[in-house]
């Protein structure tokens, strides 16, 4: 029962009338599913006229999948909206984190970077960042002297 769908053009808002030809469905369906769905809000104006966004009319669709073409319940279909929802919404948190992270990680890498490149300027001038010679060093001295270096770059 899968039924091709129009295009949804771009529009602010939608009639229940075009509502209704977009998503497939009824006039009185659409008015039921507002009583049983709690994300379905559209907005009302003069003499209870009911204007769809954008968002509600996917919602509709979303809704219409659902009962229509994979056989959910009013019920099994309102658990699975709540369900995807928020899912979504720890997916978003989860997404955000790993993004500021990224940021954190990559600002990091920048200073660092900006920090290698005065070193590197420095030794390219001549001057002298340590304070043993590199002849004969033991791994322990070697492992000293940068943590050493590294101090004195912090600070």
């Amino acid at each position: 029962m899968d039924v091709q769908l129009p295009a949804i053009p771009a529009k602010r808002y939608f009639t229940i009338g075009e509502v209704s030809e977009l998503c497939g469905v009824k006039p009185y369906v659409l008015r039921y599913w507002e009583q049983e769905f709690t994300q379905l809000k559209p907005m009302k104006r003069r003499g209870n006229r009911r204007y769809y966004q954008h968002h509600e009319v996917l919602l509709i669709r979303r809704i219409r999948d659902l009962l229509y073409d994979q056989g959910f319940t009013i019920s099994g279909a309102r658990n699975q909206l709540i369900d995807t929802t928020h899912a979504g919404a720890g997916s978003s948190a989860q997404e955000f984190r790993a993004e500021a992270i990224a940021a954190a990680q990559l600002e990091q890498f920048r200073e660092h970077r900006e920090v290698a490149r005065a070193l590197a300027a420095d030794v390219a001038d001549g001057a002298a960042h340590t304070s043993v010679t590199l002849e004969k060093l033991t791994l322990e001295q070697v492992r000293d002297e940068l943590m050493a270096i590294r101090e004195s770059l912090l600070a």
